[in-house]
């Protein structure tokens, strides 16, 4: 089963947790042993796991970010001025899999999913592939 679903973020950085939506998705497969690959085709944003409980790991995790790729540096070259977010998308990575095993995600107790906006505000497609085995 392959599944998309569009995202309207709203800052320019920002994390939006789609947990919901993933496990919506492997509702609707029927699945119940196999795997959940989030994918994102764009290259200034991302997919990531990570603690969706304190509201603090985002903004920490955005700051740092904007710590160790600064949205503007002398020495960037690229003519559209977005150099730190394909910086941060590379970093981060396109895509994370998860496990499903009984019909459910095999997530951590504090774990989420995330899709990591860092040049919005824009319009965003998010791809799930659920496969089973």
């Amino acid at each position: 089963m392959l599944r998309s679903f569009t995202i309207r973020t709203a800052k320019r950085d920002e994390m939006i947790d789609i947990t919901s939506f993933v496990e919506e998705t492997v509702r609707l497969s029927k699945v119940e042993e196999g795997m959940a690959v989030v994918y994102c085709s764009h290259t200034t944003a991302g997919i990531t796991i990570n603690e969706n409980a304190d509201p603090d790991v985002k903004r920490d995790m955005m700051r740092r970010f904007d710590e160790t790729y600064p949205w503007e540096h002398p020495l960037d070259r690229h003519m559209e001025g977005n150099t730190a977010a394909h910086m941060k998308a590379s970093t981060v990575g396109a895509s994370q899999h998860v496990i499903i095993h009984e019909g459910r995600l095999l997530l951590g107790r504090w774990q989420g999913i995330y899709f990591c906006e860092y040049d919005g505000p824009r319009q965003r497609t998010v791809y799930i592939k659920v496969l089973e085995g």
